[in-house]
């Protein structure tokens, strides 16, 4: 897979470099500020029950 997205980006080893970081920055970003705030909520984390 990850062969299949470095063959598809366009350029040198530079520009494809640079933009494999970007799109990773990217997927981060986009789980830390949508996807995990709006998972936290569901997760079970907090229903602590020590007796």
């Amino acid at each position: 897979m990850y062969g299949w997205i470095w063959r598809r980006l366009p350029g040198p080893f530079a520009v494809r470099a640079t933009t494999a970081v970007v799109l990773v920055l990217a997927v981060v970003a986009l789980l830390m500020f949508v996807v995990f705030p709006w998972l936290e909520p569901l997760l079970p984390f907090n229903d602590v029950a020590v007796q």
